[in-house]
């Protein structure tokens, strides 16, 4: 595990636990924060430093766990007003999804629009949003585990994209009640043509007794 991961997630549940209590957006008592409370709310419950604080702050905004959101306003000083801006910091739809996990109100991604649930298949929506029928889940899971293979091979960057594109597609696949053999079998031998250049063999092995039955006969 990456050592940050404890870090972000101690900084995810403070946020989520901040919008659980909160009656207002912003505010001592709001779902959003001043990046000084941040600092002190996780030098507090978690005794996090304010490097350790921001540094994977930055992580999850980028990420999109967190919403960094900037107010601008007047600020009366002697002779005048002057501008002033103020940052807030408060947790995503898609934090909130990542502490409580799925949702029916969750975004359905690349199937958004369409009710999973009405189509009568049985199928699973994964952590990352993809969709798969729970009698391919082992395939859908080695198959993951062989783009990761394929980023490490010695492909050039070119021809990584195109595995992992062929990859994605034979996921795909995987959300249907019967995925289209035509379609598996000429993506999987695309794949297995480069797999002893790219030196990625043996995660192909493990693919293929899991997507054997998928093949044209």
């Amino acid at each position: 595990m990456n050592p940050n991961d404890k870090i972000r997630h101690q900084i995810l549940r403070w946020f989520y636990e901040r919008n659980s209590g909160a009656s207002s957006q912003y505010g001592k008592r709001g779902s959003a924060a001043k990046i000084s409370d941040v600092k002190k709310g996780l030098k507090d419950t978690h005794g996090l430093s304010q490097q350790q604080a921001m540094s994977n702050l930055t992580y999850l905004i980028d990420k999109g766990w967190i919403n960094k959101s900037e107010i601008q306003k007047t600020v009366q000083v002697k002779g005048g007003t002057v501008p002033s801006t103020v940052t807030w910091y408060e947790i995503s739809s898609a934090g909130i999804d990542k502490i409580e996990g799925g949702s029916e109100f969750k975004d359905g991604g690349k199937y958004a629009g369409i009710n999973i649930n009405a189509t009568g298949t049985n199928v699973i929506t994964l952590g990352d949003g993809n969709i798969v029928n729970v009698e391919f889940v082992a395939l859908h899971s080695e198959l993951s585990n062989l783009k990761n293979a394929v980023t490490q091979s010695t492909l050039d960057e070119s021809q990584k994209l195109d595995v992992s594109v062929d990859i994605e597609s034979l996921k795909d696949q995987l959300a249907k009640t019967n995925p289209d053999k035509t379609i598996i079998g000429h993506i999987w031998s695309r794949i297995q043509d480069v797999a002893t250049i790219g030196d990625f063999t043996e995660a192909v092995s493990k693919v293929l007794p899991l997507i054997s039955r998928l093949l044209p006969s």
